[in-house]
């Protein structure tokens, strides 16, 4: 009864099957490994001191950023130059906007400082100066934005003097220096008042080292690639069934195996004649 297991039209819809399921499994468990990675790094990262609490170091030492040197304090000394405002920025629960400026070092490099934020529209703001001279300022360390972070606007169109991400790719574009792919931000206001007004930016935790959204998309992606794999397996057995079926109805005879074979069912009788001889001129039967 099987043996159309066997045929060339079913022979492709197995090896669909034979592909598909495991191809599932695959992609479910690699989906599980990617929250199980992100459970772990949070658990070590609970188990590890406040990055911030920590000695500051040169900034060359910290670089490049990782899950480790994010938030880490550092320490770089040079001279303040461009300033650009960052737009669409959020700080308790309210809108408004870092004051960035690029700071030169001796290395030529200049490395983007967040001094502070302010509410409101960055569009006609009065920003405190940035200090003149030579400073050194000591700043937790974050890895350059992407399209992918809070309050990133990367749509572009925005005023002069105003970027959307804090990035190198995007700053050494606007200045005639090169950028440290990294910034950092202040964690107190700058003395000598000129950044009073300001409240400091806290450094944020390290892309994919908590337990956020995306870490249960993945478990979610997880549950979705099982039932996907069932799925398959499903609809295999009831085709296999449905076609076992049908074979069956074809050897006891309930269904015709060719459906243009099957009797015709009883002939309609055919019309009168109305010139039949039992029939008057007008149609009318004769008794």
């Amino acid at each position: 009864m099987y043996r159309f297991l066997l045929t060339p039209r079913w022979w492709g819809i197995n090896l669909f099957v034979v592909l598909a399921i495991p191809f599932c499994v695959f992609m479910g468990m690699w989906q599980l490994g990617r929250f199980e990675d992100r459970v772990q790094s949070h658990e070590q990262a609970e188990k590890q001191p406040d990055p911030s609490t920590r000695a500051a170091k040169p900034l060359d030492e910290l670089l490049p950023v990782d899950k480790v040197t994010s938030g880490r304090p550092a320490v770089a000394t040079g001279t303040y130059a461009n300033q650009f405002l960052v737009p669409g920025r959020e700080l308790d629960d309210r809108r408004g906007f870092y004051v960035l400026n690029m700071l030169r070092t001796d290395s030529g490099k200049a490395l983007p400082v967040v001094r502070g934020w302010l509410p409101g529209s960055a569009t006609g703001a009065r920003v405190p100066a940035a200090p003149e001279g030579e400073v050194t300022v000591t700043g937790d360390l974050q890895a350059s934005e992407n399209s992918r972070s809070d309050g990133v606007n990367a749509r572009g169109g925005l005023p002069g003097g105003q970027v959307g991400m804090i990035s190198a790719a995007t700053l050494v574009n606007l200045v005639p220096y090169d950028v440290y792919d990294a910034w950092v931000t202040l964690p107190e206001a700058e003395a000598g008042g000129t950044g009073g007004a300001m409240k400091p930016v806290p450094a944020a935790a390290p892309e994919g080292s908590g337990l956020d959204l995306k870490a249960f998309q993945n478990l979610g992606y997880t549950g979705e690639w099982f039932v996907f794999a069932g799925f398959v397996l499903f609809m295999w057995f009831r085709l296999v069934r449905r076609e076992a079926e049908a074979l069956r109805d074809i050897e006891l005879g309930l269904v015709p195996e060719d459906p243009a074979a099957a009797p015709e069912g009883p002939a309609a009788p055919a019309p009168e004649d109305p010139a039949s001889p039992d029939r008057d001129v007008a149609g009318t039967p004769v008794r």
